[in-house]
């Protein structure tokens, strides 16, 4: 796939923390952050506030480097906000409603290449505006869908998410939340291929936080597990750095074996940030350096 372009749709917004910290976020966001930093110059489809925080996204994305074509500006919505507590170590998240994310606008779009591959989440569809775009993205790009579902209480049901996964070759989905959407199975294992039989999934990445993560096929089961000697801060954004690292094996053709490995190392020093994402492009050094990228 590497003669594609990574495509990024959903929400942009600020992690606010206890300690009245805030940091960039949001899971397309985020994604789209440290694929840039790897090389792959995302085109990121969001919306933010015409405000000070909108402008603070826009000059941290150009001075990353990213492009921000794909960047609408809203004067009636502001940009978006989640507060973030913690429990027990265990990030909890309210998600500001009827942020400038909730409206990204189709008649905004701008034109996308049809061999495009494309990713998305499920929360930036909570919306009709948001989703109605995601739809007319679909209808532009191909059929190399990766979809990250992020069940954020109250912002989802099942009907939407199982029409989400409907349209996706490559799904992403922690331990907890698959066993939301199939509690009647008895382990991680058996609920992803009961996911495989409903849907034409190519594979199932389930993230398991400690435990690392397994990837299923039709024909094969692939584990990962972090090393010991971790460093945890907190675990706002592991799951996106997974994720990142995922795409980024699919954009250079990594065996899936590569791919799994690196996206667990990559998530595992996220995890050691506060916050999902940095500012310090020589944190990405080792991973460019050690891939060969």
């Amino acid at each position: 796939m590497s003669d594609s372009r990574l495509v990024i749709f959903g929400e942009v917004l600020f992690d606010c923390f206890p300690d009245d910290s805030r940091v960039l976020g949001g899971a397309p966001f985020n994604v789209a952050w440290h694929t840039q930093a790897f090389g792959l110059n995302p085109l990121l489809i969001s919306r933010i506030g015409d405000d000070a925080m909108g402008a603070e996204i826009q000059s941290a994305m150009l001075n990353w480097g990213m492009d921000t074509d794909g960047l609408q500006v809203d004067t009636v919505h502001p940009t978006g906000v989640v507060t973030v507590n913690f429990d027990q170590g265990n990030p909890a998240y309210n998600i500001i409603e009827n942020s400038a994310w909730d409206f990204i606008n189709s008649r905004q779009l701008l034109e996308i290449d049809d061999y495009s591959m494309l990713y998305h989440g499920s929360l930036a569809l909570r919306k009709a505006v948001s989703a109605n775009c995601l739809a007319e993205v679909k209808n532009r790009c191909s059929e190399s869908v990766f979809v990250d579902v992020n069940l954020r209480p109250p912002w989802w049901n099942l009907s939407l998410i199982n029409a989400v996964i409907k349209g996706a070759n490559w799904l992403k989905i922690n331990d907890e939340e698959l066993l939301q959407l199939v509690p009647d199975e008895k382990d991680s294992e058996s609920r992803a291929r009961f996911l495989l039989s409903q849907y034409a999934l190519n594979l199932i990445i389930v993230t398991k936080g400690s435990a690392g993560a397994v990837v299923i096929s039709e024909n094969d089961l692939l584990s990962v597990q972090p090393e010991k000697t971790i460093n945890v801060i907190d675990t706002v954004g592991a799951g996106d750095a997974f994720s990142s690292v995922l795409l980024l094996g699919l954009h250079n053709d990594w065996s899936l074996n590569d791919t799994i490995k690196r996206a667990q190392q990559f998530a595992s020093a996220v995890v050691g940030l506060h916050g999902a994402t940095t500012l310090d492009k020589n944190f990405y050094t080792p991973f460019i350096e050690n891939w060969s990228l």
